[in-house]
C-alpha cells in the first residue's frame, strides 16, 4: 500500500482491527515470526489489513491461511543492484526474484544510464510501475564514469538535481569518481549537494581506498561502500561511518572474506546485496534467498542474516515501514521452511500472496501488467566499421597485458613478451594470451581500443559483447582478427546482446535490443540462452565459469588495476591511459 493513497478510513480501520473490533482481512496462522527487532523467533498469528500488518495475537479474519509452523520473515530488501545486469527489463525481472522472497529492489541505472540518459531511467522507473515489486531507485552519479572512455550519454549536477524529483528516485547512486570526491572539485561537489541539501543518501565506490583519502570521502558526505574486498578494509570503512554492503553477485563475490565483520555491534551497519547478477544464475541459485543461504552456511546467525537483507536495508534508505513483522508496517512478507535452506514457501506484498514455492519450483501468482513500449530504446548500435582496425604492428619491447582474476572484478598487470606473425602482434591461445578490443558504438566515430587478455583459455573463436561496464561499447575477445570481427558484426545484426563465433560461423547468440544491455522475453527464455551461450564459450576451450560478467568489467577503468576502452588501455592505479607497449 501507498502512503500517498491512504486516508484516514483506512488507517482507523488498521486499528480498529488491531484491537481485535473489527476482522482482518487476512491472518497468517501459526507462523513462526523472525523479530528483527529483538532478534527472537516467537509463533504468532499476525492479522492484515488494508495491506499493513493489523497486529499480531490471536485475530479472526475474513480469510485465514495456516503458515504450518513456517518461519515468517519480513519481504527481502535489495540493497544494491544494477537490473540491466540481469539482463531482463525491470518486469521480467520482477517475475525472476519475487517468488525467491525478493519485495522491494534499490536499483542503481547507471548501465541504461551511460546508454540512453535520462531516457533510459525514465524507462526503468515506467516499466517497473504496477509490479508487485518495489523497484527504486539511486540517480546515477557518474554518467559517463570517468573521461576514459566514451558514453552514449551525459548527467550533469543540473540533470542529476532534476531526476531528484522523479517519484522513485531515493538518492545518489555510487560515486565511482572517488579522486574528484577527495580534491573537492567543483563539479563533483555540484553532483553531491542537492542530494545531501535534501538529506537523501549517498552511496559511495571507493574500492581499496583508506587512511586520509577514506577520511575525506566520507567528509564529503559518502556514507556507503560496496567494493570491500578485505576483512581489513571493511573495517575501516565501518569506523568511518559507512554501511558496508557484502556483495555476493555472479562475478564479485566478497562473502566469504567480510563475513568476520558481521557482529552484535556491527551488524546493523551491514547489508548483504548482488550488486550484479546475471539471469540463469536467478533461476538456478535464487536471488537473495541465495546469499542468505551461503551466509548461514558460513557461520553467520539466521536472524542477523535476515536483517541485513530487511530492516537494515529499510533503515539505510528511509523506508520507515517496510522491513519488520510488526504492527504498522507493509505487509510485505515471506513464508520459508527453515533458516538454513531458506527455501521460500510465499511471497506476499502489501497483504496480497504473489508467489509460492520458491527456489528452483518458483512459481509466480500474481499477473504482471504489460510492459511500456522499448521502441525508443532499440537501434543503439551505431558502428562505423571504416574506423575499425584491429591490428597492432610489431615493434621491440613488452606488452601490458590485462590479467583476469576468477570472481573478482579487479584485474592484474602482466608485462610479456609479444607473439608475432607477419609482422604484426597476434593472440596465441597456446599461452592463453588473446586479443580484445572495444569498439565505441554509440556515436559512430570508429574508435577502437585495442590490447592483449591473459586468464579466460579461450582456445579458438571469439566472444563478443554490448554489456561492457560502464560506457557499454561494444567488446570483443578472441584468437583471430577474423573470428572477433564475425561476433562483433553479430551484434550489429542483432542490436546488441552476446555472441560465441568462430572464424565464420556464429555458434550461440542471445539478442540484447533494450539499449543493447536487456531482452523483454520472460527470464526463464533468457536463462536457457545464457546458458547455452556458455556452453558454447566453452566448448571453444572458455575455463572460467561466468565469461561474460568477467568480460563486462574489463572495460571499467574504476576498477584496478588494467583495463581497456574504446580509448585504449588504462591504468587504474594512476587513472590514466597507458601504452599497450612497455
Amino acid at each position: 500500500m501507498n502512503l500517498n493513497t491512504e486516508t484516514m478510513a483506512m488507517r482507523k480501520a488498521l486499528i480498529d482491527c488491531a484491537r481485535g473490533d473489527a476482522p482482518a482481512d487476512l491472518v497468517l496462522r501459526n507462523g513462526r515470526v523472525v523479530h528483527v527487532f529483538s532478534g527472537e523467533i516467537t509463533t504468532a498469528d499476525v492479522a492484515i489489513c488494508h495491506g499493513r500488518i493489523a497486529g499480531l495475537g490471536n485475530y479472526r479474519g475474513r480469510r485465514e491461511i495456516d503458515l504450518q509452523g513456517g518461519f515468517l520473515c519480513p519481504g527481502f530488501i535489495e540493497g544494491h543492484i544494477h537490473i540491466e545486469s540481469s539482463m531482463l527489463v525491470p518486469r521480467r525481472f520482477a517475475e525472476a526474484v519475487l517468488p525467491h522472497g525478493t519485495t522491494t529492489v534499490i536499483s542503481d541505472p547507471h548501465e541504461i544510464a551511460n546508454v540512453q540518459g535520462a531516457d533510459g531511467i525514465r524507462f526503468m522507473l515506467a516499466d517497473a510501475q504496477s509490479l508487485p515489486l518495489d523497484i527504486l531507485a539511486m540517480a546515477p552519479s557518474c554518467v559517463p564514469a570517468t573521461h576514459l572512455e566514451t558514453a552514449g550519454a551525459s548527467l550533469d549536477a543540473d540533470d542529476l538535481a532534476g531526476l531528484l524529483e522523479l517519484p522513485g528516485i531515493l538518492g545518489l547512486a555510487e560515486m565511482m569518481n572517488f579522486p574528484g570526491t577527495i580534491a573537492g572539485l567543483p563539479d563533483v561537489l555540484a553532483r553531491l549537494h542537492p542530494f545531501l541539501a535534501a538529506d537523501r543518501p549517498v552511496d559511495g565506490h571507493a574500492p581499496g581506498l583508506a587512511g586520509s583519502g577514506l577520511q575525506a570521502y566520507c567528509a564529503a558526505g559518502i556514507s556507503s561502500d560496496h567494493e570491500c574486498t578485505t576483512l581489513a578494509e571493511a573495517e575501516e570503512k565501518l569506523r568511518a561511518g559507512m554501511y558496508i554492503y557484502i556483495r555476493e553477485g555472479s562475478t564479485a563475490r566478497n562473502l566469504e572474506a567480510l563475513l568476520p565483520l558481521v557482529t552484535p555491534a556491527t551488524a546493523r551497519r551491514c547489508l548483504l546485496v548482488s550488486d550484479d547478477l546475471h539471469p540463469d544464475d536467478i533461476l538456478e541459485q535464487g536471488h537473495l534467498d541465495r546469499i542468505l543461504r551461503r551466509a548461514v552456511s558460513l557461520g553467520l546467525d539466521p536472524v542477523t542474516a535476515v536483517q541485513m537483507v530487511t530492516i537494515n536495508a529499510a533503515r539505510r534508505f528511509g523506508l520507515t515501514w517496510q522491513g519488520a513483522v510488526a504492527p504498522g508496517y507493509l505487509a510485505d512478507l515471506v513464508v520459508l521452511d527453515d533458516l538454513e535452506e531458506f527455501r521460500v514457501r510465499r511471497v506476499f506484498k502489501a497483504g496480497n500472496q504473489v508467489a509460492a514455492d520458491g527456489g528452483l519450483d518458483a512459481e509466480l501468482t500474481a499477473s504482471l501488467p504489460a510492459g511500456d513500449s522499448t521502441s525508443g530504446l532499440r537501434s543503439s548500435l551505431r558502428i562505423d566499421w571504416n574506423g575499425v582496425d584491429l591490428v597492432v604492428p610489431a615493434r621491440p619491447g613488452k606488452i601490458r597485458v590485462i590479467e583476469c582474476i576468477e570472481d573478482q572484478i579487479v584485474t592484474g598487470q602482466l608485462l610479456l613478451e609479444p607473439s608475432i606473425a607477419d609482422g604484426v602482434v597476434v593472440a596465441d591461445p597456446a599461452r592463453d594470451l588473446l586479443k580484445i578490443a572495444v569498439i565505441e558504438r554509440h556515436h559512430a566515430s570508429g574508435r577502437t581500443g585495442v590490447g592483449f587478455v591473459r586468464g579466460l583459455g579461450l582456445g579458438r573463436g571469439a566472444l563478443a559483447s554490448t554489456v561492457a561496464h560502464d560506457s557499454h561499447n561494444l567488446l570483443v575477445v578472441g584468437a583471430t582478427d577474423r573470428a572477433m570481427l564475425r561476433a562483433a558484426r553479430e551484434l550489429e545484426r542483432m542490436g546488441g546482446g552476446l555472441a560465441v563465433c568462430d572464424e565464420d560461423l556464429t555458434i550461440a547468440a542471445l539478442p540484447l535490443p533494450v539499449a543493447g544491455l536487456m531482452t523483454d522475453v520472460p527470464a526463464a527464455e533468457a536463462g536457457r540462452e545464457l546458458e547455452a551461450i556458455r556452453a558454447a564459450a566453452a566448448a571453444l576451450g572458455c575455463r572460467t565459469a561466468n565469461p561474460f560478467m568477467l568480460l563486462s568489467f574489463l572495460a571499467l577503468p574504476v576498477i584496478p588495476e588494467l583495463k581497456i576502452t574504446d580509448q585504449g588501455l588504462v591504468d587504474v592505479t594512476r587513472f590514466e591511459h597507458v601504452s599497450l607497449w612497455y
